[in-house]
């Protein structure tokens, strides 16, 4: 990485950043007329990006979504999160993609920027799924070429997150765990370390999930995902699948205790994708990572405390 890069490292993840939740358009109203108690807000970049969000020179180009960010943003941090990077692939990275991301950076000034360790693209099609790679030394010093060109592009670390996988390739050379953490060294880049969705390619490939946490670079994970999932029944046994439609089942809740214990304070956030449930509801789950995280939340109508103190609202 360059030094360019190297000079917008994100905070450190564990010097407070705290507990946060994905921002989702059926919360706005909540999160804005309650002010909840919450450390930090997670927002998916594509929601906010292309024509009619940011122009080439960074300035608010209007929209609905991007007005709900922007005022969500004068309250709390926020992360963005990407889901189209397409990092692995191997078609060439979208440069207009990244001019667009760094200018939606630079009007929301994140916390920091993530995107996942998979592939979405193959010549012109885009797959609405997060493909997983082979684990290969070819495959490695691809992705190393990649993420120094999206780094310097962005002028910071990115962090990339582990996906749910239900097939591996034939040609893996090494276990996914030791895969992601030898890219985040040879990369330098950051690990965001979805639990959830090592618990469902743990239970789909028959592997240890402690063992998965045991061989990370501690100092180079940044931040948890915290989700749900499902079970099916397929020929031949029990699948697993990433769903992120349920609340956190206890196999991820007892999986985050652990990550506590080896990887300290680390940001951590809650992902609801569909079958949104009532805000209330959405609160208590985030009431109980906030409890297992030592930092319960106070009373029964909580208000805002944290965030404001991390890093105040936009800049003019």
């Amino acid at each position: 990485m360059t030094t360019a890069s190297r000079s917008h490292q994100p905070a450190t993840a564990t010097s407070g950043a705290g507990q946060g939740l994905g921002l989702r358009p059926e919360y706005y109203h909540e999160i804005l007329t309650t002010l909840p108690d919450i450390d930090w807000f997670e927002a998916i970049s594509e929601n906010y990006m292309g024509p009619g969000f940011i122009d080439s020179d960074g300035v608010s180009a209007g929209g609905k979504p991007l007005h709900f960010l922007e005022r969500v943003r004068e309250h709390y941090p926020i992360a963005l999160h990407g889901v189209s990077l397409s990092i692995g692939g191997s078609n060439p990275i979208d440069t207009r993609y990244l001019r667009e991301l760094r200018a939606l950076c630079e009007r929301i000034e994140p916390m920091w920027v993530s995107d996942h360790l998979c592939w979405t693209r193959t010549g012109a099609h885009q797959f609405h799924d997060l493909l997983p790679l082979p684990y290969t030394e070819a495959t490695i010093t691809h992705l190393a070429e990649r993420i120094d060109q999206v780094q310097n592009a962005l002028g910071r670390q990115l962090l990339l997150e582990n996906v749910s996988s239900y097939l591996t390739w034939q040609p893996d050379e090494m276990s996914e765990w030791e895969f992601l953490a030898e890219v985040s060294r040879r990369a330098d880049c950051l690990i965001l370390l979805d639990l959830n969705n090592v618990i469902v390619s743990s239970h789909n490939h028959d592997f240890d999930p402690l063992a998965y946490l045991d061989a990370m670079p501690a100092e180079r994970v940044w931040q948890h995902h915290l989700a749900g999932h499902i079970r099916q029944d397929v020929s031949g046994g029990e699948l697993c699948i990433d769903t992120h439609d349920q609340p956190v089942p206890d196999a991820v809740w007892s999986l985050y205790d652990a990550a506590r214990e080896r990887f300290g304070d680390v940001a951590t956030m809650i992902e609801r994708d569909d079958n949104f449930p009532p805000w209330s509801e959405l609160m208590e789950e985030y009431a109980e990572l906030r409890r297992r995280s030592g930092r319960p939340l106070a009373g029964d109508q909580p208000t805002r405390t944290v965030a404001a103190a991390m890093n105040g609202g936009l800049h003019a």
